[in-house]
């Protein structure tokens, strides 16, 4: 409470309420010095109101977004009024930062339409797909979603209306960049974007469905992959995979580092045996054209495979 009820933390707040920010962005909105800026954060981060997130040379702030702390928070920030002057003049500041990063990622789209849209074309059309994810996971009604490989936030977006909180994590700049842009709505607050590794998932929360889109067919060892995903599984989760059937396009893999030429069920069916994991539903979407290169689109759902959910498996 002593942490919250200074006006340039509370300031700090409601904007680390709406979006993950650095020190820079802080300063050019709030107008203060670096210094001043900093030993602020510092004390939202030590109080546990805020949490602080490193990415490569940039650190980025935002609100803690669950627990007792969340309710304290919504019971602290709710109240502000939107006419207030300084706070209009901070959302007034916030939306140029918001453009400048929708700018960003628009050039970066422009930069790799080509290749996306190749690839893209070669399979069921996306809305088809998502539709799929959306009817397979949303039986589970789930609560909380982490997107592994969330790329340009797509899934987080997708399942924004369904989900209380959700969390996508991508170890590309560039792809972090265009999924905050992406998430920038204030209708999605609740979802944030974090640089990690599929590998080197620390033991943290637990959600009720954690995805991978179109991910595993870029991994090296996605057995590994899928182990780290089950730690951050809840007791009655669920895990959506969704990724190419066997395929025989070679261009895949010299032009856009594909490492799998698609994947069997068989063979989906053992890393998750591995990761202690069962299968429950499948799902092939086969596109409409009887080409040769058009791509099947396959949805594997799984679960705790053990009664208990928590069972360690091979030092996991």
């Amino acid at each position: 409470m002593r942490a919250a009820g200074e006006p340039t933390r509370l300031r700090l707040l409601a904007l680390l309420d709406k979006l993950d920010l650095t020190v820079s962005d802080l300063i050019a909105i709030l107008d203060q010095s670096q210094p001043r800026i900093s030993r602020h954060l510092k004390l939202l981060v030590e109080a546990g109101l805020a949490e602080r997130f490193q990415e490569g040379a940039w650190a980025y702030f935002r609100t803690v977004d669950n627990g007792p702390v969340r309710r304290f928070l919504d019971g602290v920030l709710k109240p502000i009024s939107s006419d207030d002057a300084v706070v209009v003049e901070d959302e007034e500041k916030l939306a140029d930062i918001r453009a400048l990063r929708a700018q960003r990622a628009a050039d970066y789209f422009a930069a790799n339409a080509e290749d996306w849209g190749k690839i893209r074309s070669l399979h069921v059309a996306e809305d088809q797909v998502e539709a799929a994810m959306l009817d397979m996971a949303l039986s589970q009604n789930p609560s909380s979603l982490l997107d592994l490989g969330t790329g340009t936030g797509r899934i987080l977006q997708l399942f924004a209306p369904h989900v209380e909180r959700g969390l996508g994590i991508d170890t590309s700049r560039d792809m972090q960049s265009v999924a905050r842009s992406t998430l920038a709505g204030d209708a999605i607050q609740h979802l944030q974007v974090r640089h990690l590794d599929v590998y080197k998932l620390a033991d943290g929360e637990r959600y009720d469905l954690v995805t991978l889109h179109q991910v595993l067919h870029f991994l090296e060892d996605p057995s590994l992959a899928l182990r780290h995903a089950k730690q951050r599984l809840s007791r009655d989760g669920h895990l959506l995979i969704v990724d190419f059937a066997p395929h025989d396009l070679e261009f895949l893999r010299e032009q856009h580092a594909h490492r799998r030429l698609g994947m069997a069920t068989q063979q989906v069916e053992r890393w998750l045996a591995l990761a202690g994991l069962k299968l429950v539903e499948t799902r092939m979407l086969k596109p409409p054209s009887s080409d040769d290169t058009a791509l099947t689109v396959a949805l594997w759902m799984a679960t705790h495979a053990d009664d208990e959910g928590f069972q360690v498996v091979d030092g996991f």
